[in-house]
This record gives structure tokens, sequence and C-alpha cells, in this order.
């Protein structure tokens, strides 16, 4: 049965992989929240009452009653130790928690500043302004990042532990766009293919990360 915060509020656009990944975490866990769209089109990131709430003009935001939280995997970490403690998106081992951890962080630091020009430039940009040259040259950077996926889920279901965790949710959105881009070549990564087939089955990830990229 979902779970009924008080008045739970997730600020940004539904295209957006940062606010994906918090929507999908709440599809995992039965939260109920109101969407309200802000970022590019919708601009308001910008305005005075945004900026009060996020400093760095980004999504998403969320807001509960008067509690603000801003940064994607902050906002699931959140999500998962007050709506989710037995969910297992958390877990409790400390060395499989401080592994997923490192995932999460991962994700900011080295995988996302790859994955950006990439699909920037192959979804964001006219067809007439791409420079496809550069685009197989950043798919090849981020194709390194991607070995070091394959090769963690080699002789395991999931990225840490033995059932899904915010790991898997952080980097199955990225995952999402790196094998949906097309134009580019790719190494074929079978172990990144089997998982992600396996998560792309989960109702979060067919409302929220799989429709068309744009």
């Amino acid at each position: 049965m979902p779970i009924e915060p008080s008045t739970l509020q997730i600020w940004g656009r539904a295209n957006s992989v940062n606010v994906q990944k918090v929507l999908w975490c709440c599809r995992e866990l039965g939260v109920v929240y109101q969407r309200i769209d802000a970022g590019m089109a919708f601009g308001r990131t910008g305005d005075a009452d945004y900026l009060a709430m996020n400093p760095n003009g980004r999504i998403p935001t969320l807001v509960e009653g008067d509690f603000v939280l801003w940064e994607s995997n902050a906002i699931m970490r959140y999500l998962t130790r007050v709506y989710g403690r037995h969910s297992g998106l958390y877990p409790t081992d400390s060395r499989i928690c401080a592994g997923m951890e490192r995932w999460l962080d991962w994700t900011l630091s080295t995988l996302q500043p790859v994955e950006r020009p990439l699909f920037w430039g192959l979804v964001r940009t006219p067809l007439a302004e791409r420079d496809m040259a550069a685009m197989q040259q950043a798919a090849d950077l981020a194709a390194v990042q991607w070995h070091i996926v394959d090769r963690q889920l080699a002789q395991r279901d999931f990225m840490e532990g033995d059932q899904l965790s915010l790991a898997d949710i952080a980097i199955g959105t990225y995952a999402r766009r790196w094998l949906g881009v097309e134009g580019v070549a790719r190494p074929a990564l079978p172990n990144l293919r089997r998982w992600f087939d396996r998560i792309s089955t989960r109702p979060g990830f067919q409302e929220f990360v799989a429709p068309a990229m744009s």
C-alpha cells in the first residue's frame, strides 16, 4: 500500500536523468509525491523563490513541509532511510552499503561527466548540427567507464549485494542513455546488457526511464 507522506514535492522535468532516478526510487518505495515541472523549457530554476530552495538553480529539489533537499543521490538516500528501511534499496550490511555508496559517488564524479556530452550531442542537438566524429570520440571515452560496470557485473546480478539497490537505479538511468543513443559504435559489453535487461523490466524504470529520450 502506498505510503502517504505529508506534503512531498519533487521539482524537476521528467526528461532529466537526475529527476528520473528519484522518481524511479519513489516508485520502488511506494512513496506518493507531487512533481512540479522545472528546468529547461519550464524555467523556474532561476526564479528567486526556487533559488531560495536550491541555490544551484538545478533539479531535482525535494520539498517536504519545511524540509528542503537538493542533489539527486542525497534525495534517494533520504527517501530510502525515511520510507524504505526494509526495501533493500539501502543495504544494511556495512560493506555492501559502502560498495553501493561508492557507485553513487562514481556516477556523479566519473560517469556523468563523460555521459553528458554524448547525450547532448546525439539527443539534444539538431541532426544537421551534430559533429559525429566528436560524438564517436565521446562514445569511446564513455566506453572506458562502461567497461568498468561490465566487469563489476561479470559474476553478479546487481551492482552490489543480491538485490536491487540505489546503485542499480543511479547507474541504470545512465545505462538507458548509453544503450539508447544511435549513430556511434559501442562495445558489446554482455554483462552490462544482461543486467540492463533485468532492471529495465521494473515498473519504475518502465514508467520514468524507458520513455523516448528528449
